[in-house]
């Protein structure tokens, strides 16, 4: 048994097919308490027509109000179904990396992520997300397959 289950998230519905098998975990016992994490990045306009000074603040609180009400809902539905469930947007430019300093930093005793089930070339050439969790995790990592979700 868990817990603490993260569960990152980045808008997507495939990300987010990881709900029926949290919602199952929770209702076997198996995982007390979940974590939904949204990873925002950002990048800072440089040079051509920018000005010389770039207010951070005023690019980054509108992408946190975003992810801050995605995670609400996410978190709404999940309640509903009778899961603990907190809430967490961080800031990161290297999402893999991000996800699993939070799991260690936060005590997390599992990562329950979405993969995109690239294979081969495709998964060298644009890379993974939860291939880079899966491999710097400090705690076990369940990735759930495209096919086991109904979208």
């Amino acid at each position: 048994m868990y817990q603490k289950a993260l569960v990152p998230l980045d808008g997507s519905a495939l990300a987010e097919c990881v709900h029926t098998h949290i919602k199952q975990l929770a209702k076997e016992g198996l995982v007390k308490e979940v974590t939904l994490l949204n990873v925002v990045t950002f990048d800072i306009p440089w040079g051509g027509e920018y000005p010389e000074r770039i207010d951070l603040n005023a690019i980054r609180e509108p992408l946190f109000a975003a992810s801050r009400k995605y995670l609400a809902e996410i978190k709404g539905r999940l309640e509903a179904e009778g899961v603990k469930v907190t809430a967490a947007s961080v800031e990161g430019n290297r999402p893999a990396e991000t996800i699993t300093d939070y799991a260690r930093d936060k005590g997390m005793d599992v990562i329950v992520i979405a993969t995109h089930g690239y294979t081969g070339m495709k998964k060298l050439l644009l890379g993974s997300v939860a291939f880079g969790v899966l491999h710097a995790s400090p705690v076990p990592v369940l990735l759930i397959r495209p096919e086991s979700c109904r979208l």
